[in-house]
């Protein structure tokens, strides 16, 4: 039954709201998984990865359209790597939910790429959405900005480096797909993952960090880590959003990071004042305004981060 309600002509739209639910779970799988952050992201990658050559190897897919494809998708892997290592310590700083919020700014880096080096134009939404969004900020966090800890300003630091790294991956992810010709999509993802794997190996072992496993507990929240968001959350995703009017598109995915906010607030306590929800609300408004385009302009929406 399920199935046949993703095959009608609201199937996309279920799809795509299933996989922005599924992925707003993975804050709170790293926050609970008992790893350090490079760890958790280097677990999520190659678990992933390993399932995704798996469907590729099952659907007999094609690897690789080409050197070039090769390399973008190694400058892609090495920018979702770098993406992940700072979300993960902004999750352990600041919690899942604000973690996830600043990550989604990314829509703001990848307008003001466009407008600067792409000659794209400054639409009214954008030029009302980044204020609101800088007001949203001041409200969760400017007011008391002076009373944070040391390590939580930090935290916010990493949660808008993660903007920019999601970013610049969202953009090398866009070359690497378009020079992949015949090659399977999903094996864009899977070799990417795997870069990644390999990159967030090495810097491990440069922290000084260790990739034991302290506890069955601890491996299933990993192996949930890699299948809910990183397969089964952008399968149903990528599959939908060619299907689905970007604004609308926009406003399903902002359940994403809604959601993560709510996590935290519903599964670890976060004490959060009603400035502060305010805040929070008027900057996912302008995440959703940044996301969406006017009728006139028919670009795809862009990614939420997970």
């Amino acid at each position: 039954m399920i199935g046949r309600a993703f095959r009608t002509a609201r199937g996309p739209l279920l799809r795509l709201t299933a996989g922005a639910v599924l992925i707003s779970f993975a804050p709170v799988l790293v926050n609970i998984a008992r790893v350090g952050p490079t760890p958790a992201g280097f677990y999520r990658l190659l678990f992933g990865g390993l399932v995704l050559g798996a469907v590729v190897i099952a659907r007999r897919g094609r690897w690789s359209a080409g050197r070039r494809h090769l390399i973008m998708s190694a400058v892609a892997g090495a920018f979702l790597a770098l993406d992940l290592a700072v979300w993960h310590r902004s999750i352990l700083l600041i919690g899942p939910g604000l973690a996830t919020i600043l990550a989604n700014f990314q829509v703001f880096f990848l307008a003001g790429f466009g407008i600067l080096l792409l000659g794209e134009r400054m639409t009214w939404r954008l030029g009302v959405a980044v204020p609101i969004a800088m007001v949203g900020l001041f409200l969760v966090f400017g007011i008391d900005w002076n009373a944070l800890d040391a390590a939580y300003r930090v935290g916010v630091g990493f949660g808008l480096l993660t903007a920019l790294c999601y970013a610049s991956y969202l953009l090398s992810l866009r070359r690497a797909q378009a020079g992949a010709g015949k090659a399977d999509p999903i094996a864009t993802m899977a070799i990417l993952s795997l870069i990644a794997a390999g990159l967030l190996a090495v810097t491990v072992r440069l922290e000084g960090e260790s990739f034991r496993i302290p506890d069955w507990s601890t491996f299933w929240i990993l192996v949930a880590y890699a299948l809910v968001p990183q397969v089964a959350g952008w399968v149903l995703i990528a599959t939908a959003l060619p299907q689905v009017d970007a604004s609308r598109a926009g406003l399903t995915l902002l359940l994403q990071p809604t959601l993560a906010f709510v996590w935290d607030l519903l599964l670890f306590g976060r004490p959060t004042t009603v400035v502060q929800a305010g805040g929070a609300v008027l900057t996912l408004g302008a995440i959703y305004l940044g996301l969406t385009r006017s009728p006139q302009q028919h670009s795809p929406s862009r990614s939420q981060h997970a």
